[in-house]
């Protein structure tokens, strides 16, 4: 799939362009790192989200985790379908995984998230970080 129209957080979430709204989601390497997704609290319409802070939840087999806002706004739908079938943010994160939609406060604010080039180039260096963490680790106690 083409990701050209998103633009990514360094939290892991998506935000893309749809007419005067912005779609929000997680991230296909947030939900994979999630693993299997048990549960979706997302704001309800009207709500105003700000940019940085949780705009609600997920909860996985792992952990209970808060889903960070990647820009700011009211929310205008919430996509019910995530909240009933969770499992949707594992199978189809940047189609029917949407969360929420929002009118933005300022639409310029996408111009401040990464391009896909930039977000697949961070998540290729916290792969490398994991792995020296493992490699030390793994050496850890010997002498």
């Amino acid at each position: 799939m083409a990701l050209t129209e998103y633009r990514f957080s360094e939290a892991h979430t998506w935000a893309k362009k749809d007419g005067e709204e912005v779609l929000l989601g997680i991230t296909e390497f947030a939900a994979n790192e999630l693993g299997d997704i048990i549960f979706v609290e997302l704001p309800d319409v009207g709500a105003t989200i700000t940019a940085e802070d949780p705009m609600g939840s997920v909860e996985s087999a792992k952990s209970v985790e808060d889903i960070i806002a990647p820009i700011g706004g009211e929310v205008t739908r919430v996509n019910d379908e995530v909240v009933d079938a969770p499992e949707i943010l594992n199978e189809d994160p940047y189609g029917g995984g949407w969360m929420i939609a929002i009118k933005p406060t300022q639409m310029a604010d996408l111009d401040s998230l990464l391009s896909p080039d930039q977000y697949s180039s961070l998540i290729e260096e916290e792969g490398e970080d994991e792995e020296e963490e493992e490699e030390d680790n793994l050496f850890e106690n010997e002498e």
